[in-house]
């Protein structure tokens, strides 16, 4: 099975954080635990976050350290043989900083939010933020908050930027938050797929690969379980980042609370204790690709204690990938 540690590089955007503690630091915890396996990751970073940080460093020139500290990461990230991929988070357009914090306007959360010239001059910008740092093309893809419907916007910008690989569908998912949605219900239940006008439909032939986030099922009580951890609050289980994530709707979370649901599968805090279990089951279903998502700045010392128990429990005829070594 080829293993895939797919990390999303990224501030909150309830609370945004620091940039040390959501970004910086957890991510050097993180890499110190993949050294030990000779494991690789790839990290789809938020650009529009690097965009915005040039942007208004004209005016608050404090954030050109922010931004100096944060390339020269993504710098050594790539020159060490991980991934750094294009994560896109619109809502960076319409954000405004006032010399202390980051205020976002999620109504432009999505990319459907923007004209179709608007669309391609995002990610026009946002790729020429990661290859400033790389000196490396990108080749694939994860939409901010898995919101890649409608793709129209997103194919026409996959051709002219040639993103060969698309990483965000996980099967059976689905957000109701209105300006959060995506329904994945309708993916196929495959490892690896290609397409061309729609990421969650199998089409031969099509120009683009999905490789997709493992997926597993869980009960509400996996949920009543994660919302205790975040309650007590132990050490194990808190965070490195010091922001607050922008919230569900009540209506997601009530879904959530009462009803079975997918999740994708997680590096991130108390998810990662169905971690094992995912990968077993889906290695058994006969799964080639199994793709792992996770957040810096949501990892914990929990999270990263199974994270390593994960990687020294891998069979040894898997091998730990990039997505620029995928197809």
């Amino acid at each position: 099975m080829k293993v895939y540690l797919t990390f999303d590089y990224e501030l909150f955007f309830g609370k945004a954080g620091s940039v040390q503690k959501c970004i910086l630091e957890p991510t050097e915890h993180l890499v110190r635990i993949c050294e030990k396996y000779g494991a690789k990751c790839v990290f789809f970073v938020d650009a529009g976050y690097l965009d915005r940080l040039r942007v208004e460093s004209k005016r608050h020139p404090h954030l050109s350290r922010d931004r100096d500290e944060v390339l020269r990461q993504i710098q050594t990230l790539s020159n060490t043989g991980h991934d750094v991929q294009l994560h896109v988070h619109p809502h960076w357009e319409a954000t405004t900083y006032d010399g202390h914090n980051w205020h976002f306007d999620l109504s432009r959360y999505r990319l459907d939010a923007f004209s179709d010239d608007a669309a391609l001059d995002i990610f026009g910008r946002y790729i020429s933020c990661i290859t400033e740092a790389t000196q490396r093309p990108v080749s694939a893809f994860r939409a901010g908050g898995w919101c890649i419907q409608p793709f129209a916007k997103f194919r026409a910008a996959f051709e002219r930027f040639n993103i060969k690989v698309d990483s965000t569908v996980f099967a059976g998912g689905l957000n109701t938050t209105p300006s959060q949605w995506f329904d994945f219900t309708q993916a196929p239940d495959l490892d690896f797929w290609s397409f061309d006008t729609d990421p969650c439909r199998h089409e031969p032939g099509g120009r683009f690969f999905e490789i997709p986030i493992a997926s597993y099922r869980l009960a509400p009580t996996f949920f009543w379980r994660f919302a205790l951890t975040k309650l007590i609050k132990t050490n194990a289980h808190q965070s490195f980042g010091d922001g607050i994530a922008a919230a569900n709707s009540s209506g997601q979370i009530a879904r959530l609370l009462t009803r079975f649901s997918t999740s994708v599968v997680s590096a991130d805090g108390y998810k990662t204790s169905f971690l094992k279990r995912a990968y077993r089951k889906l290695k058994q279903k006969g799964h080639n690709h199994f793709v792992v998502i996770g957040h810096p700045k949501a990892l914990s010392e929990y999270a990263l204690a199974r994270l390593d128990s994960f990687l020294n429990g891998l069979d040894r005829k898997d091998e730990v990938k990039t997505f620029s070594t995928a197809v």
